[in-house]
């Protein structure tokens, strides 16, 4: 089979995200939130996806996509004999009037480089998934496209008539293509979108300089945080998996999700990442969304919420081909209905660092003892429920391993915040609940192998007990934590390190391709029990497992090393991160790296 990469760049404001192939092709952006429907998506549907295009008349031409060093600013130049042109894309992003402009809106500007190339722009935005055309109407310096809930509005100084009828022009001087949601821009043009090219570039530049991030590759750490950024939806301090649905975990597997909600275990991820390279605004402002959502649940947590708080993310199935054919295309995440008991312990876990790291000055400090105790109870209530687990599987409950490691690590979590409070009837029960899932977890381990395994009762082994080491409920330093992770990585371990979540068969069948956070925390735990060098060779060799822009997928095929799943998926990146940052704890790296 055919190696097959993501040809995609991303772009964002954390107020929405675009996929852009590297040949400058929108393929993917949704408006007005990340989880509404694509403006512009032929990602997942040629025909009915719409269309925002640059391209050079001569169909024999090469591309060169890059980001701009330290920002999430994306060039494509392309070249066809001595005609050479380049399209920067980004969304603005800065600060103005004491808080973020964030604004609905894609900035493209196409500048000639050498000789005269002869281009052609098109733009055909699309409503509720393809299935509505808007009207377009010009008007002096821009096209109106209307029929949506909200006008898109495109202002450029290219003559209007190529745009609209699709023909060939000359670029002989730079040219822009301001395109908008709702607000048109009502400013000079070329001014405009050079001043906030500026500011954009500065905005991500400033923020790189202020993260703590290592030298152990740190190009590509940086790559990481850059993308991780964007997928906090900044307006209610939501976090999603990733910005696609119904990239196939596999060519014709069917596991094909929808991954634009915030999951309260994804966000613990994330919040982690950016507490390494310290990063403390996202991990308030997830606070915030946190205790938003909570307050509207008076019993269960559901495992996933769409970004700004409602509970129905009901799922469907839209009418469209699929990416490269590979139906069904999911709208919406019935996950978020299924019974997922670790996710109490990752929300305490994940508000840990509001109280316990002294960089938070003590006004910052927010107790919501209501949020702690109902988390808690929640544990207790929860303790003896077989779930759904890590993995979502559909039609299989069973008392997994995964589940009471955060039962006892948010329990260990709740025990510090009430220290922290002096709050006595918190930490008193969060130790008795630490102790009880802690012997949940000894019902796990299978004493013939000497390893823990998924679930209570089962010999099946999953990637996510790795976790185990990594978060310190087995001594790093101990036997015990190195004979487990040799069983698993003899069980579960790919080529180059590559991991597997199980192996054993679940909703359908067994699985194909390889996971590819299992794999960085293959790398943590190889650094937690000491085998350092070995956890180098494994990150090093994980590298080669992203696309030209240095982006992640989720799944990765151990056999001819293609990416599969949504992209860029943000577990991925944080697992780089986490991998990394681990690895540099344990050394002092040379400039090298």
């Amino acid at each position: 089979m055919e190696q097959h990469k993501y040809n995609l760049g991303i772009i964002g404001n954390c107020a929405y995200l675009a996929l852009i192939d590297d040949k400058a092709d929108v393929k993917w952006l949704c408006w007005p939130k990340f989880d509404s429907s694509f403006i512009f998506g032929s990602l997942l549907d040629d025909e009915k996806g719409g269309e925002f295009s640059v391209k050079p008349v001569s169909e024999n031409f090469s591309t060169n996509q890059y980001y701009i060093e330290n920002t999430n600013v994306l060039c494509t130049e392309f070249e066809s004999g001595g005609d050479k042109f380049r399209v920067t894309d980004f969304a603005p992003r800065f600060f103005q009037y004491e808080r973020y402009y964030k604004p609905l809106m894609l900035v493209r500007k196409i500048e000639p480089l050498s000789g005269t190339p002869l281009i052609k722009v098109a733009c055909k935005p699309v409503g509720e998934y393809g299935t509505i055309q808007p009207e377009s109407f010009m008007g002096s310096n821009h096209i109106m496209y209307l029929g949506l809930e909200q006008q898109i509005r495109l202002t450029s100084n290219i003559p209007l008539n190529y745009v609209m009828d699709n023909d060939y022009f000359v670029l002989n001087e730079p040219k822009y293509l301001v395109i908008t949601y709702g607000i048109p821009l009502e400013a000079p043009l070329v001014d405009t979108a050079e001043d906030f090219l500026r500011r954009t570039v500065k905005y991500w530049r400033d923020w790189v300089t202020t993260t703590s991030i290592g030298r152990f590759y740190q190009g590509r750490i940086i790559r990481s945080a850059l993308v991780l950024k964007i997928h906090q939806f900044e307006d209610t301090g939501a976090i999603i998996a990733a910005a696609t649905t119904s990239l196939p975990e596999f060519p014709n597997s069917t596991r094909n999700w929808d991954y634009r909600y915030c999951w309260m275990r994804d966000t613990y991820y994330i919040l982690t990442a950016f507490n390494n390279i310290g990063h403390f605004e996202e991990m308030k402002n997830y606070f915030n969304y946190i205790e938003n959502v909570s307050k509207s649940e008076k019993d269960r947590f559901q495992p996933l919420y769409k970004i700004h708080g409602p509970k129905n993310i009901d799922e469907k199935i839209a009418d469209l081909n699929g990416y490269l054919g590979n139906k069904p295309v999911r709208i919406g995440n019935a996950a978020y209905t299924h019974i997922q008991n670790d996710v109490y312990g990752q929300v305490l876990v994940s508000l840990l660092p509001l109280y316990n790291d002294k960089r938070f000055i003590s006004g910052e400090k927010v107790f919501s003892p209501w949020l702690v105790e109902h988390c808690l109870q929640k544990i207790e209530d929860t303790m003896n429920e077989p779930d759904a687990g890590l993995w979502e599987f559909r039609n299989k409950a069973q008392l997994h391993c995964y589940t009471f490691l955060f039962h006892w690590a948010g329990s260990s979590a709740a025990e510090q915040i009430g220290v922290f409070f002096k709050d006595e009837k918190i930490a008193k029960k969060a130790r008795a609940l630490k102790k009880e899932a802690a012997n949940r977890i000894e019902a796990c381990y299978d004493k013939s192998n000497r390893v823990y395994t998924q679930a209570v009762g089962t010999k099946n082994l999953d990637a996510s007990c790795l976790q185990l080491i990594t978060m310190n409920y087995l001594d790093p330093a101990s036997e015990q934590a190195k004979v487990h992770l040799e069983h698993m990585e003899k069980e579960l371990k790919s080529k180059d390190g590559l991991f597997y979540r199980y192996k054993h068969e679940d909703d359908f069948g067994a699985p194909e391709s390889t996971f590819l956070i299992c794999a960085y925390w293959y790398v943590e735990a190889l650094a937690c029990v000491g085998r350092i060098d070995d956890a180098i060779e494994t990150f090093e060799k994980l590298t080669k497992y992203s696309n030209h822009l240095g982006l992640l997928s989720e799944d990765v095929d151990s056999t001819t090393g293609s990416q599969w799943g949504n992209f860029p998926q943000a577990y991925s990146h944080v697992g780089q991160v986490n991998a990394a940052y681990r690895i540099e704890k344990k050394l002092d790296l040379p400039n090298f790296y």
